[in-house]
């Protein structure tokens, strides 16, 4: 599956060679997908290769193949729209109606746990892709939620270990569209990379402050970062 930016760029270079016979320049496929940095294009070209669309020719310049299209595009598909992985949490989410009283030792069983969603990873780390779809479902425990959605991702990097979120965790995430400062949260950027940070409000900036010294914090204007979820709890296997 493609993200929508993604499949965006990927019929941009299509269209483009089929009229000229040449791959567009970095700053046309930036002003094509309205972007705010090329660094935005590198990360999508690097998924587009990833995945077997396109292939960079080595030492030539603006040189890229379209190795295939989207299976929409296959006219033995019968016109299928071409299926996306969403920039923000989608989906029926984990949820509990109200906070649920503590049961008694002697009434916890598994029948009263909650079914939340893992909608694929998150990087605690570098960004990586935005988050993917509903890949599976955990059983977890109502007084770990509190009330409202919820959902999980498998963290990926070290970049929060200070705050005790190791690489290979579960956080649980109720879904929210805004945050107090110093919150650990699920931020979006751009529309396309999905990353778990410490939020923190500077004047008219927003920054993503990691917990590890490893890593810079990240600033941004508002309108570069969306929020989609608030931490509040954590699984962890041994």
């Amino acid at each position: 599956m493609l993200t929508r930016k993604q499949h965006e760029l990927l019929m941009f270079i299509h269209e483009r060679m089929k009229e000229t016979g040449i791959p567009p320049s970095f700053d046309e496929m930036k002003d094509a997908l309205d972007l705010r940095s090329k660094s935005g294009i590198h990360r999508l070209i690097t998924a587009l290769e990833e995945r077997g669309f396109i292939r960079r020719l080595p030492n030539r310049a603006r040189a890229l193949e379209v190795v295939k299209l989207p299976d929409s595009m296959n006219p033995t598909l019968g016109g299928r729209r071409a299926k996306f992985e969403p920039s923000v949490i989608e989906g029926n989410l984990g949820r509990v109606a109200s906070p649920p009283p503590r049961p008694a030792p002697a009434q916890s069983d598994a029948g009263q746990s909650v079914t939340v969603p893992v909608m694929g990873r998150i990087a605690a780390g570098t960004p990586i892709e935005a988050i993917q779809s509903h890949s599976h479902s955990i059983m977890v425990p109502p007084e770990m939620l509190g009330s409202g959605d919820h959902y999980a991702l498998e963290v990926r990097g070290d970049s929060m270990i200070d705050a005790g979120i190791f690489d290979g965790d579960t956080v649980l995430i109720r879904k929210q569209d805004a945050a107090s400062t110093g919150e650990i949260v699920v931020a979006l950027v751009d529309d396309e990379e999905a990353t778990l940070k410490r939020l923190r409000r500077k004047g008219n900036s927003v920054a993503l402050e990691a917990a590890n010294p490893a890593y810079e914090t990240r600033i941004f204007p508002p309108d570069r970062v969306r929020v989609q979820g608030r931490l509040v709890g954590l699984i962890r296997r041994y």
